[in-house]
């Protein structure tokens, strides 16, 4: 096996980023489907013609076990025209809501995306302490051509992919021959400044690593595309960045049809939270909370919920169903669980979230130790919430009986009380949303229900999250 070239380090513990939030700049008027998402008028990009319509739909994932031997085998460098090749790179410290969002959304639009990892091993564990495993290793890539490399922030992840020879040669290559890339968050500032691939670029980065920018050529914006380069500010853009990338690979009425699957909307959104049946979530010690997953969990909402939580400083246990604590969820994204449900059944937990992913929910609705967990908490008046699909789950189970609650739109009509309209809804220890883009928010109400809205505005700003300031 080829040799890594990175440097490789007694990690650190991972930093998590706390720091206030930049105004959102408007854009005036431009006609692309990013502009309606409130990106910046200061993007100053051309979009490639692109003619080849992709699979929007999510993939089913294997309830096999997922490998983390690292593959020895390099695809194809010759890409067909009906393909996309995209390399995410991870590290430890990897910033996993901005990584895992990247990858998600860029395999809905229909990208061969390739997950390597920097270190010598394929498990990695994030910033906020998600366990991931990538696909490969970096010097299995080190000869393909790619047509975007996109970099995730978090740190030390960001200083993890700086010190990788063979990620760095990467990613100046495809700068000299004017093919797509980016960096979000801590990135651009970290990564990509000390490799020189920012000169006369107009970027942007998360806000506690703006001063490190060139003054010139800094912008305070949300996304920031000049020429080739796409920049981003944190883990609560991830979207917009990821869509901005979409449309520069497949054009405007691909990022248009994601961001519609994905429920990522205007700034004129709907109610983001509506609630029924107000009462007290407040615990005198650090909550306690459950997410259980599967094979086939819908990625995006495991990594956020937990990501947010963390943050928050909430006791997160992410429990597999599965026979192992590695799951592949629904777009391929392998995840390492803290545990198998049946080690979680001797704590009492405040609050239990079920993710949503239709295969996922098939394989947590068959789950005995779970339904028996889910009746406990209910019969114990203790929270449950469940996203997407999965508020399906409770209702097999007969708990949602006189309850309001949301859900995906394909799922919706399956329930008695369904309140279709705002993101989240609460009702007194009920909370469920629409899934996808909508778990920030059901994240932030969490929060905010637990510790207050201070504590939650507090988050956000670190997550360079748009959230209500009352």
């Amino acid at each position: 096996m080829e040799s890594l070239s990175c440097l490789v380090l007694k990690p650190a513990a991972p930093t998590r980023l706390f720091a206030p939030r930049l105004s959102q700049m408007a854009s005036p008027g431009s006609s692309t489907f990013l502009s309606s998402l409130a990106f910046p008028s200061s993007m100053d990009y051309q979009l490639p013609v692109i003619t080849a319509k992709r699979s929007l739909k999510p993939s089913k994932a294997s309830s096999s076990a997922v490998s983390t031997t690292p593959s020895t085998t390099t695809t194809d460098t010759n890409s067909t025209a009906s393909t996309k090749k995209v390399l995410v790179p991870v590290g430890f410290g990897t910033e996993e809501m901005e990584a895992v969002i990247l990858i998600d959304v860029l395999r809905r639009a229909g990208a061969e995306v390739m997950v390597a990892s920097v270190e010598p091993q394929l498990e990695i564990q994030a910033s906020g302490g998600t366990g991931l495993v990538a696909d490969t290793t970096i010097s299995t890539c080190s000869n393909q051509v790619f047509d975007l490399v996109a970099l995730p922030g978090g740190m030390p992840g960001s200083a993890r992919l700086r010190d990788c020879e063979i990620l760095k040669k990467i990613t100046s290559k495809q700068a000299e021959e004017k093919r797509l890339y980016g960096g979000i968050s801590t990135a651009p500032a970290v990564t990509l400044l000390p490799w020189g691939l920012l000169r006369r670029k107009r970027t942007t980065c998360h806000p506690a690593f703006f001063d490190r920018l060139p003054t010139f050529w800094a912008v305070k914006s949300n996304i920031q595309v000049s020429g080739e380069l796409t920049t981003s500010q944190g883990p609560g853009t991830s979207f917009l960045f990821a869509l901005a990338l979409v449309e520069q690979l497949f054009g405007e009425s691909v990022a248009k049809d994601v961001g519609e699957l994905l429920f990522v909307h205007s700034t004129d959104d709907k109610l983001r939270k509506e609630e029924f049946n107000k009462v007290d979530w407040a615990v005198d010690h650090a909550p306690h909370v459950l997410v259980p997953v599967a094979n086939g969990s819908e990625e995006i909402e495991v990594v956020t919920i937990t990501d947010i939580l963390r943050r928050a400083k909430v006791d997160v246990v992410v429990a597999s169903v599965e026979k192992s604590v590695k799951v592949s969820a629904s777009q391929g994204v392998k995840i390492i669980a803290d545990k198998l449900i049946g080690d979680a059944t001797g704590s009492i937990f405040d609050m239990i979230i079920l993710p949503g992913g239709n295969a996922g929910v098939e394989r947590l609705q068959k789950s005995r130790i779970l339904k028996k967990l889910l009746k406990d908490q209910d019969a114990a008046g203790r929270i449950c919430g469940a996203v997407s699909s999965s508020p399906s789950i409770l209702h097999k189970h007969g708990l949602l009986k006189g309850k309001k609650a949301t859900a995906h739109p394909s799922t919706i009509t399956e329930l008695a009380n369904a309140v279709d309209g705002p993101k989240v809804v609460i009702d007194g220890k009920l909370i469920t949303s629409k899934g996808l883009a909508t778990v920030s928010d059901f994240a932030m109400a969490i929060v905010s229900k637990f510790f207050g809205h201070a504590r939650a505005r507090s988050v956000a700003e670190g997550l360079v999250f748009e959230y209500p300031r009352s």
